[in-house]
């Protein structure tokens, strides 16, 4: 079980709150990307939200451990450790009025096993800095591997986002073709899949893993694709009631003679898996700059890299 799990439980419902206020604020974009938070140098990022007062960014700081709101003309702030989930929500709605700026949410945790409203969650009140400070640099070498390995793609790609509502760092590839959307989806899962996508990322474990790791799936799920042959040895293929997961554990990348190639072979080895049995032009969708040869697609040759810097 993850000795950080009290910690990490209250960080992700505050990103949920920090998540619905950007909800609210924003237009809608294609698979709910006008939602998520980015990553920043010093923790999440809504970026910047047009708001009656001026232009707002909201900012949760893990590096001073302060949720920062930064408009055109003035910044304002308050202190993270000891505070609940309903403290947190309380005080920041609080700090959004005095910019002048009210947003509607459905105050409550989603997708999670969680149904207490935010302003009444006073159980979630752990903070120890020093594990959010462990987080924060796994997350921004994570970040960087993922960027890089996103410009090797030159189709529909999404931004290396935070989905707030599985607290899990991600980046997806896209074949161009809609997928069959399942008449029992709900409107967000219907939105999210309206496309075939070769998704990736970072999560920091919950119950059914309890262990942080880095992950890959296929939507549609193509035939076959747990057979397919993952990098490094360390890799493997995890039946989930939604489909075929690729995992590589954190810790198998963070002890491995060179951490980045490692992560990078991961995913190339399952998007590999993935746009192969699926059918995607996988020679066409690489840039001119991808390390990955184009008469060559499976195997992985990177040019030398800097001496790794272990996250």
């Amino acid at each position: 079980m993850l000795s950080w799990r009290a910690t990490k439980d209250t960080l992700h419902l505050w990103s949920q709150i920090v998540g619905k206020v950007k909800l609210g604020l924003t237009p809608m974009r294609n698979h709910w990307w006008n939602v998520t938070l980015r990553p920043s140098a010093r923790g999440l990022t809504t970026g910047r939200l047009p708001a009656t007062s001026g232009n707002l960014e909201l900012e949760i700081d893990l590096v001073e451990h302060r949720l920062t709101a930064r408009t055109t003309e003035r910044t304002e702030s308050f202190s993270l450790p000891g505070l609940s989930v309903a403290a947190f929500y309380a005080q920041l709605v609080d700090l959004l009025a005095r910019l002048d700026v009210h947003v509607d949410m459905r105050a409550q945790p989603f997708g999670v096993p969680i149904d207490v409203p935010f302003a009444a969650d006073d159980e979630h009140a752990s903070y120890d800095t020093e594990a959010v400070g462990r987080y924060l640099a796994i997350l921004l070498w994570s970040a960087d591997v993922l960027e890089d390995f996103a410009g090797w793609f030159c189709g529909k790609a999404s931004p290396v986002q935070l989905f707030w509502h599985s607290f899990d760092l991600a980046h997806g590839r896209f074949s161009g073709r809609r997928a069959p959307v399942p008449a029992e989806a709900d409107v967000v899962s219907a939105e999210a899949y309206s496309h075939e996508v070769i998704s990736f990322g970072f999560w920091a474990g919950d119950d059914r893993t309890t262990y942080p790791a880095y992950y890959s799936y296929t939507a549609p799920e193509p035939d076959g694709l747990s057979e397919r042959a993952l990098r490094p040895a360390a890799a493997t293929w995890v039946s989930q009631a939604t489909g075929s997961l690729a995992i590589l554990a954190y810790d198998d990348v963070r002890t491995a003679p060179d951490p980045r190639r490692a992560l990078l072979d991961f995913l190339q080895s399952a998007y590999e898996a993935g746009a192969s049995l699926a059918g995607w032009d996988l020679a066409d969708s690489v840039t001119s700059w991808c390390p990955v040869p184009r008469d060559h697609l499976t195997s992985l040759t990177l040019p030398s890299p800097p001496e790794p810097t272990r996250p």
